[in-house]
């Protein structure tokens, strides 16, 4: 796994996930394993990722512990997403919520809980609020680093 201190720019967890999981053939992957699509012609048909970069792509998702291959016949394999890939689901929920709203005319899939449409939210685990961004406090946890930037660099000013 990168750490965020071998990155670019400012010491972040998006930029960190992002550099496993920020190209489109990996969340498609990704999405067509949650579907229960495990094989690579699969995946490959689904997705439509060329099958030389989806196999980039289903390797380094494997070296970084998001998946796991496993054999089902001689010298073929199914991909299981682990723990760490399984919890990319509430951000394919998220991306298909801001995509049926955003950028799509119709949604082509919808999600349903007990036969109701959902809409996903954010949940405060200790007290079970509902939170938006205006009840969040951002606070830099980063060594050096302000909301701003890096400490002791004087903010640019937007042209």
């Amino acid at each position: 796994m990168t750490r965020t201190s071998e990155l670019p720019g400012r010491p972040c967890s998006v930029a960190a996930t992002l550099n496993l999981v920020g190209d489109r053939w990996s969340l498609l992957a990704v999405r067509e394993v949650l579907f229960g699509n495990r094989r690579f012609s699969q995946i490959a048909r689904n997705t439509g990722a060329p099958r030389d970069r989806l196999a980039a792509r289903l390797k380094s998702l494997v070296e970084d512990g998001l998946m796991e291959r496993r054999p089902y016949q001689a010298s073929r394999f199914e991909y299981y997403l682990t723990d760490a890939g399984m919890e990319l689901s509430s951000v394919l929920v998220a991306l298909l919520a801001w995509g049926d709203r955003w950028a799509q005319d119709e949604p082509p899939m919808v999600l349903q809980h007990q036969g109701h449409r959902i809409q996903p939210v954010i949940v405060c685990e200790t007290c079970g609020q509902q939170v938006g961004m205006d009840d969040l406090q951002l606070v830099s946890n980063a060594p050096g680093w302000t909301l701003g930037g890096p400490q002791g660099e004087p903010a640019r000013k937007a042209q």
